[in-house]
């Protein structure tokens, strides 16, 4: 997420910290390099030459100039900036009764997805939440919403094979699931936006009055983002944004534009395929990730939602004691999975995002996970029998060489001990400190 902007702009503002004071031309310096970052971030002209503007305007002042930390004065700046650029507050949804929410976009978006997703986040906040299949143009998004509301345990209202009125459809919708406080809306798409799409929207948005009409947008749709962010708020006055496939864009510069262009709040993220993979959007959290400064407030809820707190206990005597096994190491390896894909749990970490050699490959994951699998009970309670035989059984068991188990092994016999002595692993701590600097 963000991964090529954050980079950039990392390093620019470690070049800016160099400095021991800063000038005007260091100033208009940095901001020609930040501006060349945002627009290949795909963050929209006239959006990334407003923000430099304002950026400039404030980095120019006396109280910066004059300070004895002008670097780190600036990378505030350009913090504050950036959050309200993302948004300024996180912006709650809009709850109250009836709480309808239309879920809007282009076909491909992810609209059928984000209602899953958003359900499944709103029943485990407490709420009774219904799904309700408008789209009449797809029958496959139909068919998808009733498969995803079984795996979330959500009820899903489909319309009759043969209805043909979206409006109809919606009538229908309201006499079922009477308790659901929130009824969730996914409507039909389209390639582009056309005046048929519009006009069945607006019949949608009238006859429902819904609290919430939300733009489904793929990060990585680049500098159609405006046009399509643009189109939509014009038509139908969405009151917010879901942003999908964060993940998977390394540029992000979408969700910068959109915001902006639309004056509406980007109110959740998609940030991975899975139902869980769904977060609320906090701004000024994730312009500390593209800054580097990380987001430890994020990392604990995640780690708090994820982690059985006595499976973590258990595990946390046994790395003390040096008795941790490769059964041991496997609930390890399943509790961090749960947080996430490991990419985005480095970049909550402060300074972490851009270390060389920090980078975590899913596919050297599961490579390492083939490779404890193939080991017997017996092995993986008593790493200390793995002789050459039986190294050389597991090499070919998990489809891997024997050099790479043997790596895994001194990886893990180095792990026991660095957890044993407490003072290799303060040393280690402050080394990792000193890189931030």
């Amino acid at each position: 997420m963000f991964s090529q902007l954050s980079d950039k702009l990392q390093d620019i503002f470690k070049d800016l910290r160099g400095h021991g004071t800063i000038s005007e031309s260091n100033v208009n310096e940095a901001l020609r390099q930040v501006r060349l970052a945002l627009l290949e971030a795909d963050v929209d002209f006239q959006v990334a030459k407003n923000f430099v503007a304002r950026v400039k305007e404030k980095a120019l002042g006396e109280e910066v100039l004059r300070s004895v930390t002008p670097g780190q004065q600036m990378v505030k700046i350009f913090h504050d900036e950036l959050t309200v650029l993302l948004g300024g507050d996180a912006a709650p949804l809009d709850l109250s009764k009836p709480a309808r929410i239309l879920m809007v976009g282009l076909n491909g978006s992810g609209k059928t997805t984000s209602s899953a997703k958003l359900a499944r986040l709103l029943k485990k906040q407490g709420r009774n939440p219904a799904l309700i299949a408008v789209d009449l143009q797809r029958p496959a998004a139909i068919e998808q919403l009733a498969t995803l509301g079984k795996q979330i345990d959500v009820p899903v209202f489909t319309p009759e094979p043969s209805e043909k009125e979206v409006r109809r459809a919606a009538a229908a919708s309201l006499q079922w699931m009477e308790n659901a406080d929130v009824k969730i809306f996914d409507t039909a798409g389209r390639q582009e936006i056309d005046q048929p799409l519009v006009e069945e929207l607006k019949q949608l948005r009238d006859f429902l009055q819904p609290q919430e009409i939300l733009l489904v947008a793929d990060a990585a749709t680049g500098q159609q983002a405006v046009s399509v962010a643009t189109h939509f708020n014009d038509a139908l006055h969405i009151t917010g944004i879901v942003l999908t496939k964060l993940d998977g864009d390394a540029r992000g510069g979408a969700a910068l534009s959109m915001r902006e262009v639309t004056q509406r709040p980007i109110k959740f993220a998609g940030v991975g395929e899975k139902l869980d993979q769904f977060e609320t959007f906090v701004p000024d959290r994730l312009a500390g990730r593209i800054l580097g400064m990380g987001d430890i407030v994020g990392l604990v809820e995640k780690a708090v939602e994820a982690v059985d707190e006595e499976e973590a206990a258990h595990l946390e005597r046994k790395l003390r004691t040096a008795k941790f096994d490769f059964n041991d190491f496997l609930t390890q390896f399943k509790m961090m999975r749960r947080l996430g894909p490991l990419e985005n749990i480095l970049g909550m970490l402060p300074g972490m995002s851009n270390v060389p050699g920090l980078s975590v490959e899913e596919k050297q994951l599961s490579r390492i996970e083939a490779i404890v699998l193939s080991m017997t009970l017996e092995e993986r309670a008593r790493p200390d029998i793995l002789n050459a035989r039986r190294r050389q059984r597991i090499a070919r068991g998990s489809g891997r060489t024997v050099t790479e188990v043997n790596d895994l092994l001194q990886r893990f016999n180095q792990m026991r001990k660095l957890m044993k002595n407490a003072g290799k692993m303060k040393k280690m701590m402050a080394q990792m400190a000193r890189m931030q600097n």
